[in-house]
């Protein structure tokens, strides 16, 4: 059987095609079932998909409606007004419930949130706050680039990024990474390699408020290159 399914919008842009096929041995699938085949077999993007929904010849399908050659398909990406990104820039305090439910997934039985907060004490020196700023447009760009490499090296697993500019005070969240997976391994690897691929490639500065001075902060673990191949050690 093969199933013809529409793309639209940003899903043109990630397969390169309006309509995708995709041959199956059985006569139907749930709709559960086609997505979970389609963020396996595309992992590179399987974090759009995962914020789709299948229609069903001119209506919305549910994860238990079947599926066959005959149904008029096509997979809805979010429209406007309607799901937030999984990559976000804020100049507000960030909802760390609101980016970690952007990862819920049925089939995933491990979560992970990393909140990076200010530090009052580093190195025996008090800091006041931290300040950030951001090259915005770009920034968004690379945490995309950072979800595919993630869902490439770990298929399946789903990460969403959210990182707050201006001012952040003592205690606040500047940054949280959100990470889903079928199991806990692929899930713990994914989010230390996502805050550590995160200080490598977006750009984004952070400056150091102290009592008596201020320092603007770059790459603190060695030489920045952020032409650097991904990381491999995870």
């Amino acid at each position: 059987m093969n199933l013809h399914i529409q793309l639209f919008a940003g899903l043109v842009d990630l397969f390169g095609t309006t309509k995708l096929v995709v041959s199956l041995d059985q006569e139907s699938i749930t709709v559960a079932e086609l997505k979970l085949k389609l963020t396996q077999d595309y992992p590179t993007a399987s974090s759009l998909v995962a914020t789709c929904f299948f229609a069903k010849n001119q209506a919305y399908a549910g994860d238990q409606d079947t599926l066959s050659a005959s149904d008029e398909i096509a997979l809805i990406p979010p429209v406007s007004g309607g799901q937030p990104s999984l990559y976000e820039i804020t100049d507000t305090e960030i909802d760390i419930t609101a980016v970690t439910s952007k990862v819920n997934h049925p089939n995933h039985g491990a979560s992970l949130a990393f909140i990076g907060t200010t530090r009052e004490m580093t190195f025996g020196q008090r800091t006041v706050l931290l300040e950030y700023e951001a090259y915005r447009p770009m920034a968004l760009k690379m945490m995309a680039t950072i979800g595919e490499e993630i869902a490439s090296k770990w298929p399946g697993t789903l990460c969403a990024i959210t990182h707050r500019l201006g001012r952040v005070d003592i205690a606040e969240a500047s940054v949280v990474i959100a990470v889903s997976s079928p199991h806990r391994a692929a899930c713990y690897d994914a989010s230390r390699y996502a805050i550590e691929r995160l200080k490598q490639i977006v750009p984004i500065w952070k400056k150091e408020i102290w009592e008596d001075g201020s320092e603007w902060k770059g790459s603190q673990t060695g030489p920045w290159n952020p032409l650097e191949t991904p990381l491999t050690e995870y």
